[in-house]
């Protein structure tokens, strides 16, 4: 649809990358506070404080998975819409294309007193369209004959 999904997939793979690098960094808090050669109701505190920070950033790191996970599902439904505009346009454009071709031939036959024969209402509004930009949504509400 809109925006630039190879921007966005860079940034799914960004968000996953950082949750990663945040995971680490609390294990790192976790292990380093542990490794510190000090005792006493002050350490317990400081290991327990890092403990909470650690789980802190392990909420981050979720935030981000979560985050990840969202614009993921949004990309899937742009890359659907965008397909399904894709075609409706390639289907409109192949029905005018044909409307007009028998439009034409109609326009062409020699003009004698019989009756003329005349393009079918169908073919009279295929002919008439006038199809939103490419690629745009407003495909998505398009209404011809045949489509």
């Amino acid at each position: 649809m809109y925006g630039d999904t190879v921007v966005m997939r860079r940034r799914v793979a960004q968000l996953r990358e950082q949750g990663e690098d945040i995971r680490t960094m609390a294990e790192q808090l976790v292990n380093g506070s542990a490794e510190v050669v000090w005792t006493g109701r002050a350490a317990d505190a400081m290991r327990d404080r890092a403990r909470q920070r650690a789980a802190h950033l392990r909420d981050a790191a979720n935030a981000h998975d979560v985050a990840a996970a969202s614009l993921e599902k949004h990309l899937g439904e742009c890359d659907r819409l965008t397909e399904s505009i894709a075609g409706i346009e390639r289907r409109a454009s192949s029905l005018v294309a044909d409307a007009r071709t028998r439009v034409a031939r109609l326009q062409g036959l020699p003009d004698d007193d019989s009756v003329s024969p005349t393009a079918t209402r169908e073919d009279q509004a295929l002919v008439a369209f006038a199809p939103p930009p490419s690629g745009h949504k407003d495909w998505l509400d398009v209404e011809l004959p045949g489509l």
